[in-house]
């Protein structure tokens, strides 16, 4: 039997799922927010990926404001404070 149509799956598997953190050097609020990501993307087996906002003209242009800033799936999870619950959920429902 082929894979199971999509309108069957409950959840995608983990490595359809992946969590951006958009960060800045020298940022303790990012520091903090990445460990949450660590724990969370880890204990889930989620990957995910860090980008700097000095590396990058349009991501600074967007979210210099609000750094730091968690996508899941390319879309703005949260800003500035991590909620490891609330990122959990998300991974997992």
């Amino acid at each position: 039997m082929a894979d199971m149509s999509p309108l069957f799956r409950r959840r995608p598997a983990p490595q359809e799922r992946l969590v951006t953190l958009i960060r800045k050097p020298g940022c303790h609020l990012c520091d903090d927010a990445q460990a949450v990501i660590e724990k969370v993307c880890g204990e889930l087996g989620v990957p995910w990926e860090r980008k700097d906002i000095t590396e990058d003209r349009a991501l600074h242009d967007q979210y210099w404001e609000q750094i730091p800033v968690v996508l899941v799936d390319g879309r703005q999870h949260t800003f500035w404070r991590v909620d490891e619950g609330r990122l959990r959920k998300e991974l997992t429902d």
